[in-house]
């Protein structure tokens, strides 16, 4: 293949994964510091680019060359920043979370698919002291927070960007149509949490933990009543008839990690969970394609439990908020 011929796939692959709202040859030119016309020519080939430019632009829309270039090298390119204890700033954390949904949000033919080992996080910033309360035990006992080390929850100052953010994070999130694979465990971690701060006397005050309990409680309730429509809403809305933008799945096989697979008009994207806050993805279409059946492969083995089988999902959430009744009452009595 000639290198103009590469330069236009390049380019192709780029136009791809822009969002529509974006115009690619503005993003272009702003990323390479040249002019819209100089932008131009490079997407048409009539300019080459060079080594340092190709350098910025994959970095800048994560662009695997050896997939591009179909080089067999049995290597797959995974993307993501580490959280560190030493830089980590929550508000950036929920912005990176907002600019992905909003960008699969913006396609015209969108999909997500969600293997819950946890309540996916969009879920929880409709409750806002149970959002504060997992931002806190993230920074204290997973990040190490200097400042967090010797602080009770009650200390900790519910932060404006928790609701703000997080509420728009939920909305964006309900606007693309999903598909969620729980299992009994999924909601275990909260639980485990509140149950260790409680005996620690991290969480000093019994209406504290109650009121904790309470929003976990009404969070699965939430859930319960978007898969009965099979739509996604905020609490106080209405469905609006959307019963295809919602399913939810119960899996009796205990799922591995949180994992997620999205397709956004043609393009995939697998993001795998690892050290708790951590993601990381790839469009690597070999192991998008294989993420894709593994999932599918689950979803056979799972029960719909979404607009059909309310047998099946009554008894799976009413196992769940047993689960949490029973925490709740060898906690406060």
């Amino acid at each position: 293949m000639e290198t103009n011929q590469h330069q236009q796939l390049f380019f192709k692959y780029i136009k791809s994964v822009v969002p529509s709202n974006i115009s690619l040859v503005d993003d272009i030119a702003a990323l390479l510091n040249i002019s819209n016309d100089s932008a131009y020519r490079r997407i048409r080939g009539e300019k080459s680019i060079s080594f340092e430019e190709v350098i910025s632009l994959s970095r800048h829309y994560y662009v695997s060359l050896d997939q591009l270039m179909d080089i067999n090298s049995d290597c797959t390119v995974f993307y993501g920043k580490n959280v560190e204890a030493e830089n980590f700033d929550f508000e950036s954390y929920l912005n990176e979370i907002l600019v992905n949904l909003k960008r699969f949000s913006f396609a015209t033919n969108k999909m997500m698919y969600y293997e819950a080992q946890d309540i996916p996080i969009f879920h929880h910033f409709q409750f806002p002291e149970l959002a504060s309360f997992k931002y806190f035990f993230w920074m204290k006992s997973v990040l190490y927070y200097p400042s967090y080390n010797k602080m009770m929850y009650e200390d900790c100052e519910l932060k404006e960007i928790l609701i703000k953010t997080g509420i728009e994070i939920t909305k964006t999130y309900n606007q693309i149509p999903s598909a969620e694979l729980w299992v009994q465990e999924t909601i275990n971690s909260s639980i485990r949490q509140l149950e260790y701060y409680k005996c620690t006397g991290i969480i000093r005050n019994r209406d504290t933990i109650a009121l904790l309990y309470y929003q976990l409680e009404q969070l699965i309730e939430h859930i319960r009543e978007q898969a009965e429509h099979g739509e996604k809403y905020l609490i106080g809305e209405k469905p609006k008839g959307n019963s295809t933008n919602y399913q939810l799945y119960f899996n009796e096989v205990y799922l591995g990690h949180n994992s997620i697979f999205v397709e956004t008009d043609g393009i995939q994207s697998a993001f795998i969970n690892h050290s708790v806050l951590n993601f990381m993805f790839t469009h690597d279409k070999t192991f998008c394609d294989y993420a894709k059946k593994a999932m599918e492969n689950n979803m056979k083995k799972s029960v719909l439990i979404s607009k059909v089988s309310e047998k099946e999902r009554s008894q799976f959430f009413n196992i769940l908020l047993g689960n949490v009744k029973r925490s709740r009452i060898e906690m406060l009595g």
